[in-house]
């Protein structure tokens, strides 16, 4: 039985010709791909999800890699999707890994180094007033979810926490979330992983006068090999998480001389065409990890259709025990 999965995948940034990659590689391994699948346009009733027509619980899996175009509706049918078919990565890991709160504290249960940080009710700013002191004066505040560097402010007194206090109580979300601020280079790694396999790393450098890696608010991508140290640290972190697909992000800290996991995030982008003229070429090899990943994943779960298929004549008054 031929396998099929269905694909949402970002166009831009190269995004498209990596599309035609996956879906040339998965057909020589008789995977067939529906594409632009974009499940905020999806409809669920009587027990299934349509999307574009396409009758999602049908497919083998669903890989959803469009992190710019995410919507909560989409989220929310994601969650439902992956409970009928596997996903990638998969939703437990994809939906902890968006709330960077959760996701440190995770890491830092399992001895991962990661920033000092603490998360409060917003209306208890004494409580954050408390570790301000402890940490100097110095923090960032930043949302428990998004990307990009989206709605990140560093604080550097206890005026700027009284100055930006009421537009923190206006928010929608009821806790507060502070990192502290480690002394760093302006440059970060980003580590890719597919599948439990380092795949490559580069660096990010903020702009001149600014303290942002992320490209989305000014950074620079710059060529970096990544220690033996930060791989196994990157290994380690997307283990913990549980995701399939990682770009785990790195910095060291100066004063405390030790490599920091500052996110792990589960739509690392690709390489985009002006990137690979500058030298980083990853892209091939992601491609390939990813086809394993999907292959392996889809003869699993053509093997449990195939003995669901199998069982449904026998009587159903039949038991059976599962060994496995």
């Amino acid at each position: 039985m031929e396998r099929r999965i269905g694909l949402w995948m970002y166009q831009n940034g190269g995004g498209e010709q990596i599309q035609e990659q996956l879906v040339s590689k998965l057909n020589e391994r008789d995977i067939s791909v529906v594409t632009n699948l974009d499940l905020g346009n999806a409809v669920a009733h009587d027990g299934s999800i349509f999307c574009n027509d396409q009758d999602m619980g049908s497919l083998d899996l669903f890989f959803s890699y469009n992190a710019g175009q995410q919507t909560p509706y989409q989220t929310y049918l994601y969650q439902t999707l992956s409970t009928i078919i596997p996903t990638i990565n998969n939703y437990e890991a994809f939906e902890l890994t968006e709330d960077k709160f959760k996701t440190a504290q995770l890491l830092k249960r399992h001895g991962i180094n990661t920033p000092d940080y603490v998360v409060c009710n917003k209306k208890n700013i004494d409580n954050l007033k408390k570790h301000f002191h402890f940490w100097q004066g110095q923090a960032i505040c930043k949302p428990i979810n998004g990307w990009g560097g989206n709605g990140i402010i560093k604080l550097e007194s206890e005026r700027d926490l009284d100055l930006i206090y009421p537009y923190i109580v206006n928010q929608a979300s009821p806790q507060l979330y502070l990192e502290r601020i480690i002394e760093n280079d302006f440059t970060d790694y980003r580590v890719d992983i597919v599948d439990d396999q380092f795949i490559a790393c580069y660096g990010r450098k903020a702009a001149e006068g600014s303290w942002k890696t992320n490209v989305t608010s000014g950074g620079n991508v710059i060529q970096r090999e990544a220690p033996p140290e930060v791989i196994e640290l990157a290994l380690k972190a997307a283990r913990i998480t549980g995701l399939e697909i990682a770009g785990v992000d790195i910095i060291y800290d100066i004063e405390h001389q030790k490599y920091v996991v500052l996110e792990v995030n589960g739509i690392p982008a690709f390489a985009t065409p002006e990137q690979e003229k500058m030298g980083i070429n990853f892209n091939a090899k992601k491609v390939q990890c990813i086809v394993d990943l999907i292959d392996r994943k889809t003869r699993k779960q053509s093997h449990r259709s195939n003995i669901v298929s199998t069982n449904s004549n026998v009587p159903t008054d039949t038991v059976f025990t599962d060994f496995a």
